[in-house]
């Protein structure tokens, strides 16, 4: 048997006892178009999106007709019972149902769309090659449960039903996967970008690049570019340390092959946070790529569907008018790398000894070492690892990203508190050298959006 035999064969085992275990698919199913190569999946969770949904799969249907030809789209319309989603986000979802039907019956638009820019977003996508697929997760009898309703098992339900749909590894076990949002955009080169990336370099998954859109709120603007300014400067502050968790973890960036989805067992189903425990099970089996040649654009609207994420952060910012955004301090920043570093130099130390060592770099590092159990399970890692680059490896697995942000936010509520977000920016630019336009909390809109591109440019 060849190397190309055992490979299929042993994707046809990870993935068939992934679709058997794991995967959730019972309740629901795809309809789609059919006939044709399926190269490419996109999976696109929609709750109550009739105004965006289909301005993004007019963005997708400008990428080049041989990419499309050989993509599917699957839109996963969800809600709970209407009871707890509310009447409005089921009426939504049905009237998006209702659309994709005619879309992949070929049935043209539904004659009662009458607002001009859906009307014009449907034409496009008409008389383009977009093959469009849908999962009905709305109506009475199909709806996501109400315990673990989510955005989470939304993605997930498409992604399974793509795999099972798939067949053998010569018809589709190279697929890609690719993750978006009904509400965020896509360049016309996006499909081409994200499958040259995946297959040149095989990562199991990887982040593509990505700007927030923008908005005309002038204070709603300003949320964004903060929050944007946030998040790049946490993925700085973790690579500067020597993270190997220092990646964006944002749902609609996300692609990968179909092979690294089915060995971590696919996306959790906790009601938010999926794209973060995604690729931080990902990080634990290999590395986390970056797609640079195309650019996704997440939505800046404001929403409250999750307790934490893009939507929350610009409701909050703008609900409380808020002049000063605080960030965590750099120092945090230099004790974790500190601390990484000195695992990786004295692996033949003993767990006393290390938290000793951690002590020394900071009190409360040592403190939070022995809260999550590290004098027990240092010497569990050490006897499962043949070599100090296993025990390496093991270690990097048990301090992984949520643990990182928990001993991030530790010293942050013990002995850091935080800083105004430009101050903590600057100083991290000094600790690394780098140059940066001057700006700070007063500054207008367009002098910090100077910055967040020079950020942009700057990105790990």
């Amino acid at each position: 048997m060849n190397g190309k035999m055992l490979n299929d064969a042993r994707q046809c085992d990870m993935t068939g006892k992934y679709l058997q275990q794991y995967a959730h698919t019972d309740g629901w199913e795809l309809t789609a178009n059919s006939g044709g190569v399926v190269d490419n999946v996109v999976v696109i969770p929609a709750l109550a999106e009739l105004k965006y949904l289909f301005r993004t799969l007019a963005a997708l249907s400008r990428n080049d007709r041989p990419d499309l030809e050989k993509t599917l789209v699957i839109c996963v319309v969800n809600n709970k019972p209407v009871d707890d989603s509310g009447k409005a986000a089921f009426v939504d979802n049905q009237e998006t149902l209702d659309i994709l039907r005619h879309l992949v019956e070929g049935k043209g638009i539904p004659p009662w769309v009458s607002e001009p820019s859906q009307k014009s977003w449907l034409d496009e996508i008409l008389s383009s090659n977009l093959r469009t697929g849908y999962v009905d997760a709305s109506s009475k009898g199909r709806e996501l449960p109400r315990r673990t309703g989510g955005v989470g098992l939304a993605r997930k339900i498409g992604f399974d039903l793509a795999l099972e749909s798939l067949g053998s590894p010569d018809d589709g076990w190279d697929t890609v996967f690719c993750w978006l949002d009904a509400d965020s955009l896509v360049e016309p080169n996006y499909l081409d970008a994200v499958r040259r990336h995946v297959k040149t370099h095989r990562f199991p998954a990887s982040v593509i690049r990505y700007a927030h859109g923008a908005s005309r709120d002038p204070l709603r603007q300003q949320a964004i570019i903060c929050y944007e300014l946030f998040l790049r400067y946490y993925v700085w502050g973790l690579s500067f340390a020597g993270s190997p968790y220092a990646f964006h973890t944002i749902g609609s960036t996300i692609a990968g092959t179909a092979e690294g989805y089915a060995a971590v067992r696919g996306i959790s189903i906790k009601t938010a946070g999926e794209d973060f425990y995604f690729l931080n099970k990902i990080a634990k089996t290999g590395r986390v790529g970056r797609v640079t040649a195309t650019t996704v654009h997440p939505s800046s609207r404001a929403s409250a569907r999750v307790p934490f994420g893009t939507g929350r952060k610009i409701a909050g910012f703008t609900e409380e008018m808020k002049t000063h955004y605080p960030a965590y301090d750099p120092d945090a920043f230099s004790i974790l790398g500190e601390w990484l570093r000195t695992v990786h130099d004295c692996c033949d130390d003993g767990a006393e000894e290390l938290i000793n060592r951690a002590a020394n770099i900071h009190p409360s590092l040592a403190i939070f070492l022995r809260i999550d159990r590290f004098d027990h399970v240092w010497p569990r890692l050490v006897r499962n690892s043949r070599s100090e680059k296993s025990l390496r490896r093991h270690f990097t697995a048990w301090f992984d990203g949520l643990r990182t942000f928990r001993l991030i936010r530790h010293l942050t509520k013990h002995d850091l508190p935080p800083v105004g977000l430009f101050s903590a920016i600057g100083k991290l630019a000094d600790m690394t050298g780098t140059e940066l336009p001057e700006t700070n909390e007063q500054s207008p809109a367009a002098g910090q959006m100077k910055l967040l591109e020079r950020l942009r440019e700057i990105e790990p």
